[in-house]
């Protein structure tokens, strides 16, 4: 198996005026391509600094992380702006741009990339009829439901082909019905498309649907199942 992500003694501390907060707690974690890893835990737990890390945003203050063969802790800035292309992240508001259509929206990263013009707008196209949009693409996000807008999200965050998927509280804006079918799409795209997830949630319901699920609490592992 291949590891596309490692921490070891994970540790982020934060500086509240002369009081130190620790958020994460020697973390250790390890995620093998193909996976589909959900990191479950309450508001305050330190899922979404664990998320933060994960996707090469945020440093820790002691310990280390690995992204493929990478160490975050040792990288300069530009390094890490070229290692975050090797990353997808959708939200929970989805941030998509307002002015841009669904397909304009998912082309934005490989324009970015310096991608041309025609190569890009296909891919997008595919990309967006892998998520089940394929007659939604020329509408803006206010046309579209919260289910849709996250489906572009999605489709813009597999654009630059990332090594895996960050997802964080994707189901958190959406009404649970909508939840249930945007899950059993990233399921799919776990199985049939071989993407590596890591989804964080507050959410038990939505653990069903990954491979593994990691219980997070006080910013310390309490748990680990298989689904």
């Amino acid at each position: 198996m291949v590891t596309v992500l490692q921490t070891e003694e994970l540790q982020k501390t934060y500086l509240l005026g002369n009081v130190s907060v620790n958020a994460l707690c020697g973390i250790n974690l390890k995620v093998e391509q193909g996976e589909f890893v959900t990191i479950l835990g309450p508001s305050g737990s330190g899922k979404s600094t664990l998320l933060n890390m994960l996707g090469a945003l945020d440093v820790p203050t002691t310990g280390s992380i690995k992204i493929g063969n990478y160490d975050v802790t040792t990288l300069n800035d530009s390094e890490l702006a070229l290692l975050r292309r090797k990353i997808g992240i959708v939200f929970q508001f989805f941030n998509l741009i307002g002015r841009l259509n669904a397909l304009e929206n998912v082309e934005l990263p490989l324009s970015i990339a310096n991608v041309n013009r025609s190569e890009r707008k296909v891919k997008a196209q595919r990309l967006l009829e892998l998520v089940g949009l394929k007659e939604r693409m020329l509408h803006k996000p206010s046309q579209l439901s919260g289910g849709e807008r996250q489906r572009v999200a999605i489709a813009r965050a597999l654009a630059t082909d990332p090594d895996f998927l960050l997802m964080d509280e994707p189901t958190g804006n959406i009404d649970s019905k909508t939840a249930n079918e945007l899950m059993n799409l990233v399921k799919d795209l776990n199985k049939k498309q071989g993407i590596t997830i890591v989804m964080v949630t507050h959410d038990q319901n939505m653990t069903k649907y990954s491979s593994r699920v990691i219980q997070l609490l006080d910013g310390k592992i309490k748990a680990r199942e298989q689904n």
